[in-house]
């Protein structure tokens, strides 16, 4: 067994799966916190790898294409400190990180593991449910159904039509993308027959991310439903075979309108309490909330 054990996390690899736990220092990412522990089985692996620096360096797992949903949502856009599969290393540990490095290195040639793609997902993603709250709305998953809901800066366009509930059979694909520079990121959900084109801040099946703090908790979520989705290198006939078959949701009456809009009422007053918003934009959301009801 090979063991390492640092301030970002510890590594520990018994030979057949590696199993990786972030760290409790304040520096480590809140999305690698949520994520919490993962095992990784020896399978997944195309390589490993250590970087050295003069203060401080990195080890790198490299994992097969398509082993992980959270690679395979986030098209490999993740920071490095989000990133689950890296790791900082002291300078006064590089011994010990290159004789794990070593030992993962023998067991992937004794075991004979290809480093080639996959076909099917090697990691089962995160679990749920889960939810998340970021940028101009809430994204949940409870492994059937995602749920998107608003928040006051969602643009009129996009709210007007309140909370939405996508059936995972009618998802044909998720991305997540994080904000850089000057353009926005977002966690967009493709269904079916409902293709656009328009940007995240007007489509009702996207999420807009503005770059802050909480963003990569919705690479989570998009990763927990990537997770349920028909393999992308799966055979065509598989791929048939693994999309469930979802019945129709009713369509929300004037009830659930109705409900949807109080909730936002009772929203804003909790902002206007805890000093998110002023007077004045609390009066003005709250008449727009009015005005629909």
């Amino acid at each position: 067994m090979a063991e390492i054990i640092q301030r970002d996390g510890t590594w520990i690899f018994d030979g057949d799966a590696l199993r990786l736990t972030p760290g409790r220092d304040k520096n480590v990412s809140l999305l690698r916190r949520t994520l919490g522990e993962l095992t990784v089985p020896l399978g997944a692996l195309a390589g490993v790898s250590l970087e050295q620096g003069r203060k401080a360096g990195r080890l790198r797992l490299r994992l097969r294409d398509g082993a992980d949903p959270l690679l395979q949502a986030t098209g490999g856009k993740l920071a490095k400190p989000n990133d689950p599969y890296q790791l900082t290393v002291e300078a006064d540990r590089f011994g010990v990180a290159e004789y794990f490095v070593d030992e993962v290195r023998g067991a992937l040639l004794l075991d004979r593991v290809p480093s080639d793609p996959v076909d099917g997902y090697l990691l089962p993603g995160p679990p749920v449910p889960l939810s998340a709250s970021a940028g101009d709305g809430t994204a949940s998953f409870d492994g059937e159904r995602v749920r998107l809901e608003w928040n006051w800066k969602t643009e009129d366009a996009k709210s007007a039509s309140g909370a939405r509930t996508l059936a995972l059979g009618d998802i044909t694909a998720v991305e997540w993308r994080p904000a850089a520079g000057l353009e926005n990121g977002c966690l967009r959900f493709t269904v079916r027959g409902a293709d656009t084109k328009a940007p995240p801040k007007y489509d009702p099946n996207s999420v807009e991310l503005w770059g802050f703090k909480k963003d990569p908790l919705m690479a989570l979520v998009a990763a927990a439903v990537q997770a349920r989705l028909p393999h992308p290198a799966a055979p065509v006939e598989d791929r048939l075979a693994e999309q469930p078959v979802m019945e129709a949701a009713p369509e929300p009456g004037p009830e659930a309108d109705h409900d949807a809009l109080l909730r936002r009422l009772r929203e804003l007053g909790e902002l206007h309490r805890e000093g998110v918003l002023t007077d004045e934009e609390f009066t003005l959301a709250k008449q727009a909330v009015l005005k629909r009801l």
